[in-house]
């Protein structure tokens, strides 16, 4: 007799990147027509030496190899409150902080300590695959603010006024968003805040990809400006982007402390502790590397505008809709096929590999998610003409 599994877990969605992977699997690529992977929103390039450095010193000392805190190191909660509090010019202290095992970890921390089963939380579709995965996981349902294509990808406040039930514990942004790459205007984030705090309920704001804007004009929300932020504010954040620590697995939730007391129980009965060697590089990266993050800002700006050009300049037959961070977001030509088929046939015959539309919600198949961060500025006339090349022989 087969052991009985957990059926939330069993239908929720299966992880999408494997499955893109699974679709190369075995392959070889010539030279003359090399793979361009599209598909993982990953740094293309190693952390900075100094932070390795720095790294390699400190697993040498025996305190590196024991717990920290819950909610971890006091000198990174305080060093990351105090840069938050300059980056948002407002005031945020080290009790409104705690440090997760990435960004993911944070969100599922964080959604646990505000809802439970049978509960509801507002995803904007396209969606970050992972949180749906983790609403389903948990038994909460999900409700889904409609894709506003029209708007470059930036969610509708007033679609979503309709749309929240009374079992609904929060909304869920991220921006710069994953998939999209569409960043939201403050006013916008302000005018969802002010939704969440009319209901009761909690703000969920994901910025794993904040560092990479371009707009240096001031913060890239008014929220933390303002007294009591809160109350309804619940800040979630990535180092892994921002220093090239993705396999460090090291984020962090900002949030009042009463809900940092929740989700801290929460991250005990987990984790107990984020790894103490990757918060070491985490501090290390706050303190010193932020020349170094300029300097990948400005090249994935120009990889950014690079997509921006071939969409531009030339008649691909795809359409871009939005763009920033690491993400671009695609229509395909093609009214007969699915996102799935489209993105099948483009790994199959033009060694591009992108994730269809449907990987991110309801309604997508016209959609296809490019990660441009992976790939060089000087692949985009590359991408450019496989892309046409695939648009007549499909059409």
């Amino acid at each position: 007799m087969k052991l009985a599994l957990n059926p939330d877990v069993l239908n929720a969605i299966d992880p999408p990147i494997a499955e893109a992977h699974s679709w190369i699997e075995g392959r070889e690529f010539s030279a003359d027509k090399p793979l361009l992977d599209l598909a993982q929103g990953v740094p293309s390039y190693p952390p900075a030496e100094a932070i390795s450095a720095h790294v390699a010193e400190r697993a040498q000392l025996f305190e590196t190899a024991q717990y920290t805190g819950i909610k971890g190191i006091p000198e990174l909660r305080e060093t990351l409150a105090n840069h938050v509090s300059k980056r948002y010019r407002g005031h945020v202290s080290a009790e409104n902080i705690l440090i997760s095992a990435g960004c993911n970890q944070a969100f599922c921390l964080a959604i646990q300590a505000l809802a439970r089963a049978g509960d509801a939380v507002m995803l904007p579709v396209p969606y970050y695959f992972n949180h749906q995965m983790w609403l389903e996981i948990q038994g909460i349902d999900a409700i889904h603010l409609p894709f506003r294509h029209d708007r470059a990808g930036v969610p509708d406040p007033e679609e979503a006024v309709a749309l929240l039930t009374p079992n609904t514990k929060a909304i869920v942004l991220v921006s710069p968003s994953n998939p999209t790459g569409a960043v939201y205007p403050p006013q916008v984030i302000s005018e969802f805040r002010d939704l969440a705090a009319q209901r009761g309920i909690a703000l969920i704001l994901d910025e794993t990809y904040r560092d990479f804007l371009t707009d240096e004009n001031g913060p890239p929300h008014n929220l933390i400006q303002e007294g009591h932020w809160d109350e309804t504010l619940v800040q979630l954040y990535s180092f892994s982007k921002t220093f090239s620590l993705t396999g460090y697995r090291v984020g962090a939730v900002s949030a009042s402390a009463r809900v940092i007391q929740a989700v801290a129980k929460v991250m005990d009965t987990v984790q107990i502790c984020t790894p103490r060697i990757s918060q070491d590089a985490a501090l290390f990266g706050l303190k010193h590397a932020w020349p170094w993050v300029e300097e990948k800002r400005v090249m994935l700006a120009a990889r950014e505008n690079g997509m921006k050009r071939i969409f531009q300049d030339n008649d691909l037959g795809y359409e871009l809709i939005s763009a920033g961070g690491y993400f671009a977001y695609i229509r395909h030509p093609f009214e007969n096929m699915t996102a799935k088929q489209v993105a099948r046939s483009l790994a199959d015959n033009q060694n591009i590999l992108c994730l269809p539309g449907s990987f991110f919600g309801p309604g997508q198949e016209r959609f296809l998610r490019f990660a441009f961060a992976n790939i060089q500025e000087s692949d985009m006339d590359t991408l450019a003409a496989r892309l046409k090349e695939s648009a007549t022989a499909l059409s």
